[in-house]
């Protein structure tokens, strides 16, 4: 699954955005400085959200939307189009 097929995971889940999470982890307080637990916590208990889609979202809430460009355009099951994850909606995404 790429990085960006989480996200859009997510959204399906919570029907919320990345970016839209992002914001409410914002409101909380979360950014660069916050560790994974607590973030996890509260996107299982709000959300729904089990650690493998967390994790998603804490990249980005902790580090930003840029990836790895590792396995952008490589094919693989973990191929991803950019190394710009797309924040604002599976159905907007220029990308796909």
């Amino acid at each position: 699954m790429s990085f960006q097929a989480y996200l859009d995971a997510i959204e399906a889940k919570t029907g919320l955005t990345p970016r839209q999470l992002l914001e409410q982890a914002r409101e909380r307080g979360f950014d660069a400085g916050t560790r994974a637990t607590p973030i996890l916590e509260w996107l299982r208990d709000e959300h729904g959200l089990g650690r493998g889609h967390g994790m998603a979202m804490v990249h980005v809430i902790t580090k930003g939307p840029r990836i790895s460009a590792k396995h952008v355009g490589s094919g693989g099951t973990h191929a991803d189009a950019s190394d710009e994850l797309w924040l604002d909606g599976a159905a907007s995404n220029p990308h796909t």
